[in-house]
This record gives C-alpha cells, sequence and structure tokens, in this order.
C-alpha cells in the first residue's frame, strides 16, 4: 500500500502541467471591439446605398455585380483573425487554428447562401427605389426579426418591439400610398412596386436571417463559448459563400464580359 502510494504521488508529481487557458479580452478591448464594429457597420450601412444608387443613375445596370460587392470586401476579416489567432498562440502554442465545426461551417455556408440571395433582392429593388424610401422600407426587417425571433428562438415580444413593428407597418403603408410622390425619374409605377415588394422582401429575408444565427449559436455551438474569434470565422464563412452565390450570378448572366470603347 505505502509502495503503491509513493508512485501515485510520483507520477503526479512528474505529469504534464494542464494546459493554460485561453486568454481572455479584456472589458476595455471589449468595448473597443464593440464600438469598432459598430462604427464600421454604420459607415457602411450609410455609403452603400448612396454609392449603389449613384450606379444606377449613371447607367450601371449590372444587379449581380452590385450584389457580388457588398460582401467581396470578406478577406479583410483575416486581418483581426489573424492577429486573434497569434494572440491565442502566443499564450497556447497547441491553439487550433479554428473554432469551427464542420457543423458550423456547414450552418455558415447555407446563411452566406441566404445572404447572396438578400444581397441580390436589396441590389434589385434600389435600382427603382430612392435611397430615403429603400432605407425606410429596409428598417422593416426590425419587424421581421421581432417576429421570426418569436417564432423560431421563441424570443417574446416586448412593448418595444410591438412598438417598433407598428410604427414600421405604418410607415410602409404611407410609403405605398404616395408612389408618384417619390417615384424617381424613368421609373414606371409598376417599376417603382417592383422595387417596392423586392426590397420588403429582402427585410423579411434578413430578418429571417437573424434568428437563425442565433439559433446556430444556441443548437450547433454547443457548449463551446462564442467568442469574438468564433463569431469572425462564421462571418468570414458567410461572406465567402454569399459572394460565391452571386459570383454564379455575374457567370450566368455574363457580367465578367465588360466591353471597353475607346474614344478616339
Amino acid at each position: 500500500m505505502e509502495i503503491h502510494s509513493t508512485n501515485k504521488l510520483i507520477s503526479r508529481h512528474h505529469s504534464a502541467p494542464p494546459p493554460p487557458p485561453p486568454p481572455t479580452l479584456t472589458r476595455h478591448a471589449k468595448l473597443l471591439l464593440t464600438v469598432l464594429n459598430c462604427l464600421l457597420l454604420s459607415v457602411g450601412n450609410c455609403s452603400g446605398p448612396i454609392f449603389l444608387r449613384i450606379y444606377y443613375l449613371h447607367g450601371g445596370r449590372r444587379i449581380w455585380l452590385t450584389s457580388f460587392l457588398e460582401t467581396a470586401g470578406f478577406p479583410l476579416l483575416l486581418i483581426p483573425l489573424s492577429i486573434s489567432y497569434l494572440h491565442r498562440r502566443r499564450s497556447n502554442p497547441s491553439t487550433p487554428l479554428l473554432h469551427l465545426t464542420p457543423r458550423l461551417l456547414l450552418a455558415s455556408s447555407v446563411l452566406g447562401v441566404i445572404t447572396g440571395l438578400d444581397d441580390f433582392l436589396y441590389s434589385y429593388g434600389l435600382n427603382f427605389l430612392p435611397v430615403s424610401t429603400s432605407s425606410v422600407l429596409i428598417a422593416s426587417q426590425l419587424a421581421f426579426t421581432a417576429i421570426f425571433a418569436f417564432l423560431i428562438v421563441r424570443q417574446k415580444f416586448t412593448p418595444f418591439s410591438v412598438n417598433a413593428v407598428a410604427l414600421l407597418t405604418i410607415g410602409a403603408v404611407i410609403l405605398a400610398l404616395h408612389t408618384s410622390g417619390d417615384r424617381p425619374a424613368g421609373v414606371t409605377a409598376a417599376g417603382y412596386w417592383k422595387g417596392f415588394v423586392l426590397t420588403i422582401g429582402a427585410a423579411a429575408l434578413y430578418g429571417l436571417f437573424l434568428p437563425l444565427v442565433e439559433l446556430t449559436y444556441d443548437k450547433l455551438a454547443g457548449r463551446a463559448a462564442v467568442t469574438y474569434t468564433l463569431v469572425m470565422e462564421m462571418q468570414l464563412v458567410i461572406g465567402f459563400f454569399a459572394t460565391g452565390f452571386c459570383a454564379v450570378g455575374m457567370i450566368v448572366n455574363k457580367d465578367f464580359q465588360v466591353k471597353f470603347n475607346y474614344v478616339s
């Protein structure tokens, strides 16, 4: 018994130390990342529709190309992912390169295709609508998000969400009743209604997308913590498949066959 206890103590003494815990972000770092992401999102949401509308006003007609450009910047996510990996590897040399599991990868690819379709609907609708009208209609995604969140992830309605749904619905109805007041020059009434329906469809699809992301975190992430790195990896995959979906549309529509006219 004494020999067995001694061997046990020796083996415990010579056993490998447990791996260090993964590095965690400080409160200030989390706040900085949140503010940075909000600023980038604000700049993109404000400038993107304006540049897109300018493209259409100057004769642009490549819908799939504009849809492609909405997510073509996804490789930029490799910069924060590389920084995160180097930061984790400094504390734990055996840290994995990716946190995505095969199930999360598959779910992210499906979400990417949904995003690509949503990009197409939004770009197509903005071809017939002014930026102000399109922005009001696309804001109805908050109402669709509240509805789909209740149906998919069982998120209860609150007075604030009900108030938002009511106001956005009233705003869309008012815009629909005044189609002749903000219709761009050269756009027919049928074209305006087409853009109206397409933009509402884009808002509804994005309202479905967000609860599906939440469902993915809850069901597929398992016990793993939903970290900033995991979110960025999912966004990278979503952007890749969304851009690939639009690239296929460009190939079918022959958008890569650009003709250059040289003026002598």
